[in-house]
């Protein structure tokens, strides 16, 4: 499969498995978990049909791993963004001392006055070093990363997930706990 196909199947996976996947007749299960035979008949059903060989591809490939099969390999989801609900049963895991988060440099003063907001989405992702959250940034301008202090974030309260491809998720971050990395 060429380059290009693979970031077209790895977006139509993404919407469908993390904000639409009613849109596909798809009821996502404990863990976000569908399987993969449904999923390929739902895709086909849409005219947009991914073979059981290109879904592989598109999870083994992806740099951002945003795709896990489970053990089995007969079911898949998304690892984490998802703005549906959906419980992804993660256990609650003490992060670093340090976290990172990548944004453009337009939205730097909102996030440093009102702190980090997951908006439509679950959770707000943050990176275990600032050269992916760098990477992260650079989708929305010129990249400007923060430094977190998850440690003191979790000693005061928070609870920190980390998803299969080492995501690390909270509700939110307060201002108190930000500043430019």
């Amino acid at each position: 499969m060429d380059d290009r196909r693979r970031v077209k199947v790895s977006k139509y996976l993404s919407k469908h498995l993390r904000h639409d996947p009613e849109r596909l007749g798809l009821t996502l299960a404990p863990g976000g978990w569908v399987g993969v035979d449904e999923l390929l008949r739902a895709c086909g059903a849409h005219r947009f049909a991914v073979t059981r060989a290109e879904l592989d591809e598109v999870v083994a490939k992806s740099e951002k791993q945003r795709f896990a099969f489970d053990e089995t390999g007969e079911r898949i989801r998304a690892n984490q963004g998802h703005s549906v609900a959906v419980d992804l049963q993660l256990e609650p895991t003490a992060p670093p001392e340090q976290l990172y988060h990548g944004t453009g440099a337009g939205s730097v003063d909102s996030i440093l006055a009102t702190g980090l907001e997951r908006r439509g989405r679950h959770h707000v992702h943050l990176s275990a070093d600032a050269e992916t959250a760098r990477r992260v940034g650079m989708r929305h301008g010129r990249p400007v990363v923060l430094s977190v202090a998850a440690g003191e974030m979790a000693r005061a309260g928070h609870a920190f997930f980390v998803s299969t491809n080492g995501v690390w998720l909270v509700d939110a971050v307060p201002p108190a706990f930000l500043r430019r990395a």
